[in-house]
């Protein structure tokens, strides 16, 4: 049989599990998508890549690679259903957990409610032991007590045990023996030690991290033991690699060490497609926009890097809250949620007033369109009664919509708002549009970004149905409509390289480093990096290290990430971080505080393999089809209700040719998603088989 060619990527959303296999000899793209499974996630997984490859007559042999992202970790922390988890820290800080940054995240809201700890509180313990910040042992480990403690936890038939122990990131090795114990005494729980899972100061983020980490360990082992089995069953013998939310994959024993660091792994695909489309068309700055069946993200670029941030929340209590949720010291690419997706609900709030989501009718029962039971409205529902979407082309027409259905299930909203069904409905696509499109201008006004001058590139079911509305709003004049959107944030898991992220906190001054210890960390990091990415399949030969730092003015409390070059650290290597520093702040900031000694804090290594090379080549989508460039039909669609539905032309994407150009509004159809082009715009493909919408 001639080499394997065909790379498999799947990702599994809140209402759909999307699929693609890519020939790396044709160049060819096959796409499935299939509503996702619960309670087990992995069945559509298997299903849906059984039936991708038996429609298309790939043998299951000729793949050589699997990657896969997928929300369970997210899920697991927002529903909270993983393990029972106890919690093993320091005597006297075992409430770190409770306590947090004793901060409101709303300073008006007398009824605030803060996120509940992972672990309650009778089963968080405080062990006699203390480590001094430069890790000098200022108290012995008391052996003893953490055996006796181990009988207890057994007793409560703990599943997993988090430990985290006072600057264990500078020395381990208290932990380490409690590792052994725990390991001994309770054979059968997960384990997750702090210095591992998050090596990085700030205490009560370390151990919420530690702890949720523990918290989803069980659920995702046996998780990615059955897609494996399941494979493998299958005959897909090729590697599993996991996507990690820092844009970047691992292999399935790491992800199942780690699967804290899987929380944004879907979205990070969206992310690697945004930046890839961008270039592909010539912007360097790019919006990408992801918008599912659950959530919409919104990620920014500057000049086609992505920002990589180690601090980040999840489960939030208030979901466009910052600080109400538990947050996260672990890499991943800067992203935020910005609204609602395809299965939000839509309700009328306290105030009486038209709301969407966070409530989500996921695939089962899904929209009320769907046929499935579901009763509530939901954002799909709307985008069908304006004319939006096609019932019998849904899903590759896998799902048929019910418009009556649709219909019902907004008589009681639109009652209560004393208004019709339709123009209910039209104004839930209008304020999900304005919701998204107010979060992305907060999110780049905060980063002190000009969005108006970036392109946006949507991915996701739900994107190209709503991305005109949310780019007039924000004044951004070109959006592109990658081929095979619909499922954009697997097609960004092959553009990921297999790659790991290290972090250790070495609080200095940068004019008062010691090297000798710093290049000590940097090449234990590294050593370590090498290690993980070469069992995952990397040869040495491709092996690539970046390293960074934190920085920030002395007792300031954030910092700026700041990349550097060189194997060694020397005078020279200081005064270009120092200059990079200040190039950074400057940026962020517009002002330096001259004569403030500079310090660093977190150093950061990166080990990666190469990325998939398919710049500059044609992808050829789905089967040959003839270029027609006319509308197959029309239908009425709703643009502004006072002026009633205009009849509208609708295309197949897929009969559309590179010198394709049409005037809104239009309707472009493909298996996977709908693009709305709204009155004022106007549509063309690219050469790359990209839509151009521009107004």
């Amino acid at each position: 049989m001639p080499n394997p060619s065909h790379l498999l990527a799947v990702d599994i959303g809140g209402t759909f599990t999307d699929i693609v296999l890519f020939d790396t000899d044709s160049n060819r793209i096959a796409v499935g998508k299939v509503l996702t499974t619960y309670p087990d996630p992995s069945q559509a997984v298997l299903s849906g890549v059984a039936e991708l490859l038996k429609d298309h007559h790939i043998d299951p042999a000729s793949v050589r690679q699997v990657i896969h992202g997928t929300t369970l970790v997210t899920n697991t922390l927002i529903e909270r259903k993983g393990a029972r988890t106890a919690l093993i820290a320091t005597e006297g800080f075992r409430d770190a957990l409770e306590i947090g940054n004793e901060g409101r995240y709303d300073i008006y809201d007398l009824g605030l409610v803060k996120p509940p700890p992972l672990v309650e509180r009778r089963l968080r313990f405080g062990i006699a032991e203390r480590m001094a910040a430069n890790g000098e042992v200022l108290h012995p480990l008391d052996a003893n007590a953490v055996a006796e403690l181990c009988k207890k936890l057994n007793a409560e038939g703990i599943e997993s045990v988090a430990i985290c122990l006072l600057h264990a990131f500078t020395n381990p090795r208290h932990e380490l023996d409690v590792y052994e114990i725990v390991r001994d005494e309770m054979p059968n729980a997960s384990i997750s030690i702090s210095h591992q899972v998050s090596p990085a100061m700030r205490e009560y983020q370390r151990t919420s991290t530690t702890v949720a980490n523990a918290y989803v360990q069980p659920v995702t082992s046996n998780y990615l033991e059955r897609i494996q089995s399941g494979l493998r069953q299958a005959g897909l013998n090729a590697p599993l690699n996991v996507m990690l939310s820092s844009g970047g994959t691992t292999d399935v024993e790491t992800a199942t060490r780690f699967p804290i660091r899987l929380v944004e792994s879907g979205p990070s695909g969206g992310a690697l497609a945004g930046v890839y489309w961008g270039k592909q068309n010539g912007f360097k700055d790019i919006f990408a926009f992801d918008m599912g069946g659950t959530t919409a993200k919104a990620i920014l670029t500057h000049k086609s890097e992505l920002s990589v941030t180690s601090v980040s929340e999840v489960a939030h209590v208030h979901r466009f809250k910052r600080g109400s949720g538990l947050p996260l010291l672990v890499p991943m690419i800067e992203m935020i949620e910005i609204g609602a997706g395809g299965g939000s609900i839509a309700h009328v709030n306290n105030l009486g007033l038209p709301a969407v989501g966070p409530e989500s009718a996921g695939s089962s029962p899904g929209p009320a369109c769907y046929g499935r039971e579901g009763l509530d409205p939901t954002v799909t529902d709307a985008d069908l009664l304006i004319g939006y979407l096609n019932a019998d082309y849904f899903a590759n027409g896998s799902i048929r919509l019910d418009a009556s259905a649709a219909e019902k299930s907004f008589e009681e909203l639109a009652k209560s708002l004393d208004i019709s069904s339709a123009k209910a409905a039209w104004g839930i696509h209008q304020l999900v549009n304005e919701n998204m499109a107010s979060a992305a201008r907060v999110h780049a006004a905060e980063r002190g970004l000009d969005i108006q001058k970036y392109a946006m590139v949507t991915t996701g079911g739900a994107g190209p149905v709503h991305a005109c509305g949310v780019a007039e709003r924000l004044n951004i004049k070109t959006v592109i409509v990658p081929p095979i959107a619909g499922v954009g944030s697997a097609f960004g898991f092959l553009l990921a390289p297999i790659s790991f992220d290290f972090t250790r906190s070495y609080l200095t001054r940068i004019d008062q480093v010691d090297a000798q210890l710093l290049m000590k960390i940097l090449r234990d990091l590294e050593a370590e990096g090498r290690a993980i990415v070469t069992k995952a399949g990397v040869a040495e030969k491709d092996i690539r290290v970046t390293r960074s730092v934190d920085m920030r003015y002395l007792r300031q409390g954030y910092e700026i990430r700041v990349e550097f070059e060189g194997n060694e650290i020397n005078a020279e290597t200081l005064t270009m971080l120092e200059k990079r520093f200040e190039e950074e702040y400057m940026r962020f900031y517009g002002v330096l505080c001259d004569g403030v000694p500079i310090q660093a804090v977190n150093w950061r290594v990166v080990v990666s393999g190469p990325t998939l090379e398919i710049e500059g080549k044609a992808l050829k989508v789905g089967e040959e089809s003839q270029k027609l460039d006319q509308p197959y039909g029309s239908r009425n669609v709703v643009f502004n209700p006072d002026n009633g539905a205009a009849l509208t032309p609708v295309y197949r994407r897929e009969s559309l040719s590179s010198s394709f150009k049409a005037s809104g509004p239009a309707i472009i159809e493909e298996a996977e998603s709908t693009t709305i082009v709204l009155p004022n715009w106007s549509a063309r493909v690219d050469v790359n088989g990209c839509l151009v919408l521009t107004r």
